[in-house]
């Protein structure tokens, strides 16, 4: 399986537009999960605002590949969301993903997410995400995690992973608890050595978003 992580940076005050745009005419012409399933449907809060973030999932990458094609030749698709996006659109990014982990639901539907992707040192991604997977029901005694993925592209020495919280205490909480969780220290003690620079962004899910 791979995941696609599209982050679109939008117009100042046009998040919104884009998100509905997206939930309602683009899964409309999408025919549901047709052309890749939904994951995540997202604006971000904190970190890089006017951001409208989405996580697709695909058979495989020749899969992906063809069905996007056939999306953006569909004439709906050119002639009724293209130009509900494009006015507003500044940036794209594009990322693709290798799971390390099975993606999970959040508990409730009261949520906001916090997507994080840490920069390792080259050649380091791939063990790094599992051992961080081996030592996640460690961390999953504190806060839930949605998905963990090594980056295929555009650069294979970053690791993504989401994470879900009911509250901005909840997080403060559950971080201040792992850091002092003994085992939790052991993963520290080997990961934060490779680690060159983290992001991290607070996400909160659309009513479209199969995560909440």
């Amino acid at each position: 399986m791979i995941f696609e992580l599209r982050v679109y940076t939008m117009r100042p005050g046009t998040v919104n537009q884009a998100l509905e745009a997206s939930g309602t005419v683009a899964r409309e012409i999408r025919e549901g999960d047709k052309y890749g399933k939904l994951e995540g449907h997202w604006a971000s809060e904190i970190g890089t605002l006017n951001q409208y973030v989405h996580l697709w999932s695909y058979e495989d990458l020749p899969t992906m590949l063809r069905l996007r094609k056939e999306l953006s030749e569909k004439p709906e698709w050119k002639k009724k969301y293209v130009p509900l996006i494009l006015p507003h659109l500044i940036r794209q990014e594009v990322s693709l993903l290798e799971p390390v982990l099975d993606m999970k639901q959040p508990i409730g539907e009261n949520n906001f997410h916090e997507l994080r992707t840490y920069q390792l040192r080259p050649g380091t991604a791939k063990n790094w995400a599992a051992q961080m997977a081996e030592a996640m029901p460690i961390r999953e005694k504190y806060s839930k995690n949605i998905g963990l993925w090594v980056n295929v592209t555009p650069d294979p020495n970053k690791v993504t992973h989401l994470w879900s919280y009911a509250t901005w205490e909840e997080r403060m909480q559950a971080r201040r608890d792992s850091q002092n969780d003994p085992e939790w220290k052991d993963f520290l003690s080997y990961a934060r050595p490779l680690m060159e620079s983290m992001e991290s962004i607070i996400l909160s899910p659309s009513r479209w978003s199969p995560r909440k």
